[in-house]
């Protein structure tokens, strides 16, 4: 009798889970073709048309432009009144990686040493992480989930918000992450004397030095021995494709003097492809950084000033004063503790209201990532051939009062919902809703 019951509460649960499992599903996305008519399109690198039609079919961008003309069996969905912008792409965030902040179970993106580059982000990314559909209704449709952690704390990943597997979401880019050497303190909790930080500083990045130097010493054996006597060493093999010059090295790096050490280093290890991520303290140094052709990444801009003396406004002008320095910026959120990553175009936005342009800031979030992830021959911009990857709306995306009407990635036609509108629908009509006395 009592092992009856214990398979019947088994399979209790089990339908249970099952009903439940079902309910929580979200709407499916629905592939076709679609013509997007009567909107304004900004294209992002072919200017702004008007009361135009963007043709979308087998997930490309098949035509766009004013006069398109409609195959027949196409979905028609009416823009009047909206404005389609391409994707906008996060290039900080731990999307996938991240679930509840109070739960270590939850969290995968911050291995155990300081030289981990093997741990790919792209592998533990878990694509029905809740983030996700909130964090692509806003119009973010692709994003950088990055590691954290040590000195070389990983390789990141650029995903695509939609899919079932990671390798279904997989954008085409990967960049091992590299934390320069800190010479400033953590916080004020951080009591270290000047010397003590500087003896920290020096072993630092005595440490990283001969890193690289065995990473250069394992790909002149590889190549010597095409492969096959290098021996299992996954780190140097992780670096390998660095070292060559195959895949990006993204330098997280902040305070004006360890930018200026990075830009040394970067130069004396002939780094082929180098991005500067992070750059709080850009403006301070930005002739030199612009000197070096690096790309930067900048963000958060919603931050406090990383000096006590300096002005309030300091972080917000930062993107503004690295580009006007002529530098390639990008803006990421980097919103990574409380997964906020819909917030990203506020971040531009801000960056616009002082001091960037707003032109320049759009792009910093579309197909200048794109350009510097490689990958703007997809993403970016509304062009004929590209993903069709894009967002209507119904006003500035740098206004907290718009609101997003439809999405679009690979030319899946996402559904607009999210556990957090969800929430809201349940709570907008409560039913029975309050009791009455």
């Amino acid at each position: 009798m009592k092992n009856f019951q214990l398979v019947a509460g088994f399979f209790t649960a089990l339908f249970c889970a099952v009903v439940f499992h079902l309910e929580a599903q979200n709407a499916k996305g629905k592939y076709g073709t679609f013509a997007l008519t009567n909107a304004t399109i900004e294209t992002i690198t072919n200017g702004t048309v008007s009361n135009g039609t963007v043709l979308i079919s087998n997930g490309k961008i098949l035509a766009v432009g004013a006069n398109i003309a409609i195959p027949q069996g196409a979905e028609v969905i009416d823009c009047k009144g909206l404005t389609v912008y391409p994707g906008m792409i996060d290039s900080g965030t731990n999307l996938g990686l991240s679930e509840i902040g109070s739960d270590p179970r939850t969290q995968d993106f911050n291995e155990v040493g300081d030289l981990v580059p093997q741990m790919k982000a792209l592998t533990a990314v878990n694509p029905n992480a809740v983030a996700i559909p909130v964090t692509r209704i806003s119009g973010i449709t692709t994003a950088l989930s990055s590691p954290r952690g040590d000195m070389f704390p990983g390789t990141a990943a650029l995903i695509n918000l939609h899919g079932y597997t990671p390798e279904q979401m997989f954008a085409g880019f990967e960049g091992v992450v590299l934390n320069f050497p800190n010479t400033g303190r953590r916080g004020f909790f951080d009591r270290r004397t000047d010397e003590e930080l500087k003896k920290a500083t020096e072993t630092a990045l005595k440490k990283l030095n001969e890193v690289w130097e065995r990473a250069v010493q394992y790909h002149k054996v590889d190549s010597a021995t095409q492969g096959k006597n290098a021996g299992y060493y996954p780190e140097m093999q992780a670096l390998l494709p660095v070292v060559r010059g195959q895949r990006a090295l993204l330098v997280e790096v902040n305070t004006s003097k360890d930018i200026l050490a990075a830009l040394k280093w970067i130069k004396e290890k002939k780094i082929a492809k180098p991005v500067l991520t992070g750059v709080a303290e850009g403006w301070r140094v930005a002739d030199q950084i612009a000197k070096s052709k690096i790309p930067v990444i900048a963000g958060s801009v919603l931050e406090i000033p990383t000096r006590d003396y300096d002005r309030y406004d300091q972080a917000y002008a930062n993107p503004g004063l690295l580009k006007k320095a002529g530098i390639k910026v990008a803006i990421r959120s980097e919103e990574t503790n409380n997964q906020n990553f819909r917030n990203l175009p506020y971040h531009a936005g801000f960056a616009v209201a002082y001091g960037m342009d707003r032109r320049e800031a759009l792009r910093a979030i579309t197909i200048v990532p794109a350009e510097i992830f490689g990958v703007a021959d997809k993403l970016g911009s509304i062009e004929v051939g590209k993903s069709a990857t894009l967002f209507v709306c119904d006003g500035d995306p740098f206004e907290t009062k718009t609101q997003i009407k439809q999405v679009f990635i690979d030319g899946w036609q996402i559904p607009m919902s999210s556990r957090q509108t969800q929430l809201y629908d349940e709570f907008l009509k409560r039913d029975p809703g309050v009791s009455k006395k």
